[in-house]
């Protein structure tokens, strides 16, 4: 339930700081005292849009917090851990922080959260029925949700959603596919045109590297047999060449062995160098008479890479070894197609099974849902008939239709207000008056299974009277006995049933006008259900009618 609510510098509120009671809290005030303010300053713990405007002092962050008694969620709780948000078995704080520049900052137990995350962790906590709400009940959507919820459909709506969610991406590929095939075999000539002109070429990998070392080779064959000749002088054609010297130093290294214990060896190292270098000259002999000036043989590399540089051109690469790439692509593009017939086969095969499958549990749905719609139909009516609408009917029409990522059912709620009057969508036949009654009998009746710890009720009982405000009241009073309510009104027969009463009221200072709430004490609330009686005049008539409305209550 909601333990607390703090708001600070927001709109009229400077600062209000208030505990809430178990069961039936009932908050009255004067028109234009502040309720909305209070409920528009929770809503934004819901995840609502944060206006700068609202923000009161603009030097100053507005806060609004609100404390909830979470014993016994398990579910809420596993949500929150599965999202890395701490968690405390006995309450749960949610937090909403305007910035004086607008930015806007959101806290689950005092850890920073997106705002999705605070969203849908507070609609697992409070429910703000506004009468605005109230048109929710022409919706599709929202018809189906009553059903589903009183049907207990949670868990089977999650794993058909899954199986829909295969089927869907089954027929997504079937369909891309389909038109990927079209698409290639309007391209097939040009494809084949493609692969021809790759495929004859014989392309080879590093073959670019390779033909554009031999062009560059072949095109300074001068300057590199002047090179080979120069170094090939130095090591054995010259006069004083490498090798001779060696052969020199060797003889009188081998002199100096006979009269020098300790030479290491100095003539045979020597010869060893000796041997390293004639085998080097003659690597170098054999380079220089392989390297032949060869006009035909540059020209026909040449050619070659002339036909390669173009069909990299073409087709916006920068190596053969992409070239490769797309040859074989084209390959397999060609291939997909001849073997297209066969893949569409089995890309329907899989549809066809991802929709067997999920329209198993689609059928389970209807069934659910059209067993529950009848006993819905009895319950409905039998709630909303002592709410002044004694001639009331009601019909749960459920057309089934193509799978969707609901099941396959459409639900659509009937309504007939009088006698002799056909059955009709509820925004076609009902007042609004009318539309609230049926909203609150429908919040009774799901109130059971509503997994949420509080209910607020914004003066969902405007335009009703009477003994039907009386069984409003009760009817609102029977919610409480499972879950925290939370009733705004204007009515006293409402007012009356509380387990709390708390009056919203505007009070002045010397410069500012300041929306305060308060608990009223027992003498305070006959005071307030006196004035709701009979308008701005108390007396002890006035009074007598207030406690007489309490003790019918007690």
């Amino acid at each position: 339930m909601l333990k607390s609510l703090y708001i600070s510098n927001y709109a009229l509120i400077d600062i209000v700081d208030i505990d809430f009671h178990s069961g039936f809290n009932i908050i009255t005030g004067e028109t234009g005292a502040g309720k909305s303010i209070m409920l528009g300053a929770l809503s934004l713990i819901l995840g609502g849009r944060a206006d700068l405007k609202a923000v009161r002092d603009s030097s100053k962050k507005s806060v609004i917090e609100a404390v909830f008694d979470v014993t016994g969620y398990p579910a809420l709780k596993e949500y929150c851990v599965a999202h890395d948000i701490e968690w405390d078995d006995a309450v749960c704080i949610l937090r909403r922080e305007i910035a004086p520049a607008g930015r806007s900052r959101a806290f689950i137990n005092d850890s920073p959260v997106t705002l999705d995350l605070l969203s849908h962790v507070a609609m697992q906590l409070v429910d703000i029925h506004s009468q605005h709400q109230n048109q929710l009940l022409t919706s599709a959507e929202f018809q189906l949700q009553i059903i589903d919820n009183l049907a207990g459909n949670s868990r089977l709506l999650r794993d058909y959603a899954k199986r829909f969610l295969v089927y869907r991406n089954a027929v997504k590929r079937l369909h891309e596919t389909k038109k990927k095939i079209e698409q290639n075999r309007s391209d097939e000539d040009f494809t084949r045109f493609q692969l021809e002109q790759l495929d004859e070429l014989k392309l080879k990998p590093g073959e670019q590297e390779q033909l554009e070392h031999d062009r560059d080779v072949l095109s300074n064959m001068t300057d590199i047999k002047l090179t080979l000749n120069g170094a090939l002088d130095a090591l054995t054609n010259a006069g004083s060449n490498v090798l001779s010297l060696l052969g020199e130093a060797s003889d009188y290294c081998e002199e100096l062995a006979k009269i020098l214990e300790d030479s290491d060896n100095i003539s045979e190292r020597l010869e060893s160098a000796r041997i390293e270098i004639q085998d080097i000259a003659e690597t170098l002999t054999a380079y220089d008479s392989n390297l032949q000036a060869d006009p035909d043989e540059l020209e026909a590399i040449e050619e070659r890479l002339n036909t390669i540089y173009s069909l990299e051109q073409k087709h916006r690469v920068d190596t053969v070894d992409q070239l490769i790439e797309l040859r074989e692509a084209l390959r397999e593009k060609l291939d997909q197609l001849e073997n297209s017939s066969y893949t569409v086969e089995e890309l329907e095969k899989e549809a066809r099974r991802a929709k067997a499958s999920a329209k198993e549990l689609a059928l389970e749905l209807s069934a659910r849902r059209r067993e529950e719609a009848l006993k819905f139909e009895e319950v409905l009516r039998a709630t909303a008939v002592p709410l002044g609408m004694k001639n009331l009917q009601v019909k749960v029409n459920i057309t089934t239709g193509e799978l969707t990522s609901t099941g396959m059912d459409k639900v659509e709620l009937l309504f007939a207000f009088n006698k002799n009057q056909q059955l009709m969508p509820v925004g076609g036949t009902a007042s609004g008056g009318e539309i609230s009654r049926l909203m609150l009998s429908i919040k009774s009746i799901i109130a059971t299974k509503m997994k949420l710890p509080s209910i607020i009720f914004d003066e969902v009982d405007t335009g009703v009277s009477g003994d039907v405000a009386n069984r409003m009241g009760q009817l609102m009073k029977s919610i409480s006995e499972n879950i925290q309510v939370t009733a705004i009104t204007h009515l006293p027969q409402v007012a009356s049933k509380g387990n709390a009463h708390y009056k919203v009221y505007k009070e002045d200072d010397d410069t500012s006008t300041y929306t305060r709430i308060k608990l009223l004490t027992p003498a305070e609330r006959v005071d307030e259900l006196a004035v709701m009686l009979s308008g701005s005049t108390v007396d002890e008539a006035a009074r007598a009618n207030a406690r007489s409305l309490l003790d019918g209550v007690k």
